[in-house]
């Protein structure tokens, strides 16, 4: 399966990026149960920070930095496919979230995840 020509997955892409998280999620999960190899790996990774926003929505600050921490874990491996999105601009993201949410800190000042395809 070529998930990058699956019209899935620009669906959950504009989704993500429309912070409609649990669609997101739901699409997206969809495609890594029908997904092997590496690629798994990566929308593992943005299944998990949609799941993170929800969390965060709902006030478990605690779910949502255990999942900000998988999932950036998992976008961090080297030699994950990218999926012709921008992986290392969503860490730059994640990062400072996680690390504010470690530090029992308010996000207001930090850029809600996006996702955005490499040119």
């Amino acid at each position: 399966m070529n998930v990058i020509k699956d019209p899935r997955f620009k669906k959950g892409v504009n989704l993500f990026n429309s912070a409609d998280w649990y669609l997101a999620h739901d699409l997206f999960e969809e495609l890594w149960h029908e997904t092997v190899g590496p690629e798994r790996i990566t929308i593992q990774g943005i299944l998990q920070i949609a799941v993170a926003q929800i969390h965060l929505e709902r006030g478990n600050i605690n779910g949502a930095t255990i999942l900000y921490g998988e999932g950036l874990g998992r976008l961090r491996r080297v030699g994950i496919p990218y999926l012709g999105l921008d992986i290392k601009k969503l860490c730059e993201i994640i990062e400072p979230r996680l690390q504010l949410l470690q530090k029992n800190l308010d996000l207001d000042n930090c850029l809600t995840p996006f996702l955005s395809f490499l040119h």
